[in-house]
C-alpha cells in the first residue's frame, strides 16, 4: 500500500507519519511548510513541498505515484483566522480539496480520509454528539469542513470514490503548534513551562472533550481498508472540565498552579463532548491514551522544545 498524506509535516500528520512508518506503510508528504516542519517527517519518508491550492502542484504528484488513499490534513484550521478572512479560508479548505479530490479521480485513488471537526455541530447541547446530529456550524472554519464533507459524500455517490470523514474533538499532543490547532492545552503548556500561571475565562466547568494525537493517528491507519462513506467522531466519549484539566497539569508539573478566574467570553461553548460509538463499531478501536498521561507526555516535550512563537487563542 502507497499513500499520500497532505499536511503531514503538521501536529496531527507528524503522529501519523510515525505510525505509518512504524507499520511499513508507503508514504508520501504533500505539505507546504507554512506551519508544518521538515523535521516531523521521518528519515527516509518523500517529502513534496507544495501548496493545495496549487492544482498543478497536486496533480503532479498524483501522476508521479499509484496511491492507494490520499489522507486529507491539509487546512486552514483556526476558526479566528476564518473568521477574520473567509476568502482565504475558502481557497486552502474547499479549493485546496477540489484540488485532491479532481485529482484523485483522474489518476484512479480509490479512497480519501478526511479530517473534520466538532466544529460543524456548532453549538448543539444534544451531548454526546452523534454523527446523525444535525450540521449548524457557527463559524466559515465549520462551514468549509461542513461542505467538504457533502463533496465526499456526492464524490463516493457520482464518481464511486471510497470516503471516510473523521470528526476530531480537541486534539492535544506532542508537537502541537501555537500556529495552528493550539487550543488551551498549548497555551497552558506555554505558560506553566514559563513558570506563570493561567487564566480561565468562565469557573472553568466548561467541558471539552480532549483526544491524544496518537489515538487520531491509530484511528486513521486503521480506516484505511474501509470501503464506502463513512463518517466517524475521533473522540473519548468523555466530558473534562477546564478545572479537571489543571489537575491533570498539576500533576505533570509536581505543583499547584496559579489559576486567574476570570469573566466567561461570549460565544464560548458550554459543554461539548462527542459519542465515539461509531469508533468502537466502524474501526474496533476506541482511545488508548488517559488524560493525565496524555498532558504529563504532552507538557514534557514542551518543555524540551525551543518553540518560541506565539500562542493560539482557544476554541
Amino acid at each position: 500500500m502507497e499513500i499520500l498524506v497532505t499536511g503531514g509535516a503538521g501536529f496531527i500528520g507528524s503522529h501519523l507519519l510515525q505510525l505509518l512508518q512504524a507499520r511499513g506503510i508507503q508514504t508520501v508528504v504533500f505539505d507546504n511548510l507554512g506551519s508544518g516542519s521538515q523535521e516531523y517527517v521521518p528519515a527516509g519518508m518523500e517529502l513534496v513541498e507544495g501548496d493545495v491550492r496549487d492544482a498543478a502542484a497536486v496533480d503532479a504528484v498524483m501522476a508521479a505515484h499509484h496511491f492507494d488513499a490520499v489522507v486529507h490534513l491539509a487546512a486552514q484550521t483556526m476558526v479566528p483566522t476564518s473568521v477574520e478572512d473567509p476568502v482565504l479560508d475558502c481557497q486552502i479548505n474547499l479549493e485546496g480539496v477540489l484540488h485532491i479530490l479532481e485529482s484523485c479521480r483522474r489518476h484512479g485513488v480509490p479512497h480519501v480520509l478526511f479530517s473534520s471537526s466538532a466544529a460543524v455541530y456548532g453549538d448543539n447541547l444534544n451531548i454526546p454528539l452523534q454523527e446523525t446530529e444535525v450540521l449548524a456550524p457557527t463559524s466559515p472554519y465549520g462551514i468549509t469542513k461542513m461542505t467538504t464533507e457533502h463533496y465526499l459524500r456526492v464524490y463516493h455517490e457520482l464518481y464511486g470514490m471510497d470516503a471516510t470523514v473523521f470528526r476530531f474533538a480537541n486534539v492535544y499532543g506532542e508537537r502541537q503548534g501555537e500556529k495552528g490547532e493550539g487550543g488551551v492545552v498549548s497555551i497552558f503548556c506555554k505558560l506553566l513551562s514559563q513558570g506563570k500561571g493561567i487564566t480561565v475565562f468562565g469557573d472553568g466547568k466548561q467541558t471539552r472533550d480532549f483526544v491524544y494525537a496518537g489515538d487520531i493517528a491509530r484511528a486513521i491507519v486503521q480506516a484505511l481498508d474501509l470501503k464506502g462513506y463513512h463518517t466517524i467522531n475521533v473522540s473519548t466519549g468523555q466530558e473534562t472540565s477546564i478545572n479537571d484539566l489543571i489537575h491533570s497539569f498539576e500533576q505533570a508539573v509536581g505543583h499547584k498552579i496559579d489559576v486567574t478566574y476570570t469573566a466567561p467570553r461570549t460565544g464560548d461553548i458550554l459543554r461539548s463532548v462527542l459519542s465515539n460509538g461509531n469508533l468502537v463499531n466502524e474501526l474496533g478501536i476506541e482511545p488508548e491514551m488517559d488524560l493525565p498521561a496524555g498532558i504529563k507526555r504532552t507538557y514534557e516535550w514542551y518543555c524540551g522544545s525551543d518553540s518560541d512563537s506565539d500562542v493560539a487563542a482557544p476554541r
